[in-house]
């Protein structure tokens, strides 16, 4: 049998721990190594595989596109992505009236930085301490934490850090040579941190009062992670720009960042190659069209609630805090994570950190009652 462990040490470059796991197949809401042994995906490819692994209706739109044309430049008109532009923008949240189209939420994250400073004319940026928008180097740049940024400065200035939640400390930030405040709805690498009712629609009117721009980083919670389609819904955010990536495409990459209809870009300024090619296009009109038709966004409302009742049924010790926007979980122990989540995949469940002492869970949002069932018995057998 071929080592694929041995061939991505010679030949590849590591840069992310890898688990103890060659998978080779996936089927809804679970992946499969060279063995056969089944493997529940709590990960979910990173928050990728919402609509789980090899959904039918996407890998048929790919194979459908795949026959047709599979890449078009952007100096191109082309049918199917002008198709996804317009979809996305009738789901979008009131306001956003053009999208940009790339291949990842870096990507996305960056485009925004740059439309923002253009729009505004001014070079400042707020974001939030424990916040984290990605690895190109503007998308670090706008990361607080020092992990991912120290090794690499000196970073793109023009950046300021606040702690999340409080608007006196945003209130001293924003000035007015800030271009944009940018925020995750709920911090995912951060601790699965959700912002406060009160806090963002006070960063909105601060915002708007001081005309910054205010950047919503959807790339981890957008496409009915949290409940609703975009987070933005729980708490009636109408950002300037918003960033997608992730979920978006079913499984395939893409990105795109969202942007009000009167914020004008000249041709030129910004640009990609990869950027909407319909093979991508066509996996995310598919993967959106499953979306809302079988309301993943309420199922995962229900399953989430599911979720913590039954966890919650039993006492566990080692459980500080739990914390979760549908099924979009932080589960913060007492101790650090990583012997947990090698436990859990002992057990033949793949879940994320999320820093030193929390637990992530990002489930396909297709997955079963009886497989929660199954993470549930893995976690009170772990966290006891």
């Amino acid at each position: 049998m071929t080592d694929y462990k041995a061939l991505e040490h010679e030949f590849g470059l590591i840069l992310q721990a890898r688990r103890d796991l060659v998978a080779v197949r996936g089927q809804g809401a679970c992946l499969y190594d060279e063995a056969g042994n089944e493997y529940l995906d709590c990960a979910g490819g990173i928050g990728v595989a919402s609509l789980g692994h090899a959904h039918p209706e996407v890998v048929a739109a790919i194979q459908r596109q795949a026959e047709t044309l599979i890449t078009c430049p952007n100096i191109l008109y082309n049918d199917v992505r002008s198709r996804l532009l317009e979809k996305l923008v009738s789901i979008a949240p009131p306001g956003l009236g053009r999208a940009y189209l790339c291949n990842s939420g870096a990507e996305a994250v960056e485009a925004a930085l740059k439309f923002a400073r253009l729009h505004t004319g001014r070079k400042h940026f707020v974001t939030a301490m424990r916040g984290f928008h990605g690895r190109t180097m503007g998308a670090v740049s706008a990361t607080y934490t020092p992990k991912y940024r120290e090794a690499f400065e000196p970073l793109v200035p023009g950046f300021g850090y606040v702690p999340l939640n409080k608007i006196d400390r945003l209130d001293a930030a924003v000035g007015d040579d800030t271009a944009a405040v940018m925020l995750e709805l709920v911090q995912g690498e951060g601790g699965v941190n959700p912002v406060q009712a009160n806090y963002i629609a006070a960063v909105q009117a601060l915002c708007r009062e001081r005309g910054a721009l205010l950047i919503i980083d959807e790339i981890q919670t957008g496409f009915g992670r949290t409940g609703k389609l975009f987070a933005c819904e729980h708490f009636g955010v109408e950002p300037d720009l918003m960033c997608l990536a992730k979920a978006m495409g079913g499984g395939v990459p893409i990105g795109a960042t969202l942007l009000r209809g009167d914020i004008e870009i000249a041709p030129g300024l910004h640009g990609t190659t990869f950027g909407g090619n319909p093979l991508a296009c066509a996996a995310a009109l598919a993967a959106i069209e499953v979306y809302e038709r079988d309301r993943l966004p309420a199922r995962a409302a229900e399953l989430g609630d599911y979720f913590e009742a039954e966890l919650r049924a039993d006492e566990l010790a080692q459980v500080r805090a739990v914390r979760r926007l549908g099924l979009m979980v932080g589960i913060e122990l007492r101790h650090k994570v990583q012997d947990r989540l090698a436990a859990l995949l002992e057990r033949r469940i793949i879940a994320l950190p999320a820093g030193p002492n929390v637990i992530r869970l990002l489930p396909p949002l297709v997955i079963e009652r009886a497989q929660i069932d199954r993470l549930v018995t893995a976690l009170r057998e772990i966290l006891a």
